[in-house]
């Protein structure tokens, strides 16, 4: 198994997408690239501590690749607004990509200029590529938050709708009991 840690606005976005990829072994929401240790979730929200909100997401590399996930990080998050996803403003939401070593760091820079290339977005990719020094992991009510909360109103009109379009946009990427 391998690690890719991840930020993209709201982790609770993030787990609910990569938690029904194939090869995707499991998916913790956390706290990383920030300078306070152990940063509870009021301290992240406070916006002084450094950290993103991130998810950390062990895959099998025979099933699914780096590429890929980087590819449905990209789909399901804005990687143009600096300290923003929608409505959530802050440092703590910003897009941020955690290196686990140089191998990673190659494969961001390639799918960011793939991406700049393509001209997807009218603004400019503004998405951080750093080494993880420390991940934390979040508090145990952010984890699986959108399987146990599925009707709050926070997951109906943020959450849902990129699962769904990751869903659409990926099928082949799918878990099997997750259906298209």
């Amino acid at each position: 198994m391998e690690k890719a840690t991840l930020g993209g606005g709201c982790f609770w976005c993030l787990e609910a997408v990569f938690l029904g990829m194939k090869g995707v072994a499991a998916v913790t929401s956390g706290y990383a690239g920030g300078h306070v240790a152990n940063p509870s979730y009021e301290e992240v929200c406070g916006k002084r501590t450094g950290h993103a909100e991130v998810v950390q997401v062990s895959y099998d590399p025979a099933m699914i690749s780096f590429r890929d996930l980087l590819k449905v990080f990209f789909t399901i998050h804005d990687p143009t607004t600096k300290d923003r996803q929608g409505a959530d403003i802050g440092p703590q939401y910003r897009s941020i990509i955690l290196t686990h070593d140089d191998a990673q760091a190659t494969t961001a820079r390639e799918v960011m200029a793939e991406l700049t290339a393509a001209r997807l977005w009218g603004n400019p990719i503004v998405t951080e590529i750093v080494p993880l020094t420390q991940f934390w992991p979040a508090e145990p009510e952010h984890h699986n938050y959108f399987a146990r909360n599925p009707w709050s109103g926070y997951c109906q009109a943020v959450v849902a709708p990129k699962v769904l379009k990751f869903r659409k946009n990926f099928a082949n990427l799918l878990k099997p009991d997750q259906g298209a």
